[in-house]
């Protein structure tokens, strides 16, 4: 069966798209596949696997997000955004949309500087461990560890521990250190299910931005700096609940190329 693919990248996040509108994947697609279609030296390579496909009449399209391991992952920020992109590039919405993820309804539009914004879920619950160290979900659960300098730290290293330490080894966690500058942060991640550390991780941008709000660092947007990129964040604190709303995830999602892969057809 020969696969027709496309490669985009948010903030150097990279995925493998997959148009679910034209070919049904169901019955192909397993965890081995993905991660040989995701691995950098044997297939195409990219953080993740992402198809689109037929939604709800309430919903432009689902999207379905498989991380390079293969497993299906939780929220993905960055592949919501080349998401977006590439069904627009389709042919299939317009520059508002409305579709559905893991995590439940998102929305999405392209601005007027040809940036993808992304609607990420409501966030409450961040957990002040001892005021350098956060955990928090944002669609994907998200340590944050503030370090004074972040060219220092061995983030694989050092990420790979606090994934795999007794208190997250089990469900496993992204781990994200973030180093405050006056007028934004720099970011580095470890993300599970790549088990490495990604150029950008949408959710963890998110995560680490909302951070700096309820520290005080920040009012309602923060300008993130990834290794791979700039992205942006912007959110409303409820007074009341202390919840944040309107949370919305700001970057670049570009086609980087396309092509076909010959895959097995377990359909017979």
């Amino acid at each position: 069966m020969e696969l027709p693919f496309y490669k985009y990248q948010g903030a150097g996040n990279d995925f493998i798209m997959v148009n679910g509108f034209d070919v049904e994947l169901r019955p192909v697609l397993n965890r081995q596949l993905v991660a040989s279609l995701c691995d950098r030296r044997f297939g195409i390579g990219a953080d993740g696997l992402i198809v689109i496909r037929p939604a709800e009449a309430d919903f432009d399209f689902e999207m379905v997000y498989y991380n390079a391991d293969g497993g299906q992952g939780s929220m993905c920020g960055n592949g919501g955004r080349c998401a977006f992109r590439f069904a627009l590039d389709r042919g299939i919405i317009g520059s508002v949309s409305k579709f559905l993820a893991v995590d439940g309804p998102h929305e999405a539009l392209l601005t007027d500087t040809g940036l993808i914004s992304l609607k990420m879920t409501d966030v409450s619950g961040i957990s002040n461990i001892d005021g350098k160290n956060f955990t928090l979900d944002t669609g994907s659960p998200h340590y944050i560890k503030i370090v004074d300098d972040i060219d220092a730290v061995d983030v694989f290293k050092e990420g790979r521990r606090i994934r795999y330490s007794d208190e997250f080894r089990k469900e496993g966690i992204n781990v994200n250190f973030v180093q405050i500058l006056s007028d934004s942060i720099r970011i580095a991640t470890y993300e599970r299910g790549v088990e490495d550390e990604t150029l950008a991780c949408g959710t963890g941008v998110t995560a680490a931005a909302l951070v700096m709000m309820q520290l005080g660092y920040f009012d309602k947007q923060v300008s993130v700096k990834a290794r791979g990129g700039d992205l942006w964040v912007s959110a409303i604190k409820d007074p009341h609940s202390g919840i944040y709303e309107s949370v919305w995830l700001t970057g670049p999602a570009e086609l980087s190329f396309k092509g076909v892969v010959a895959v097995p057809d377990n359909t017979h």
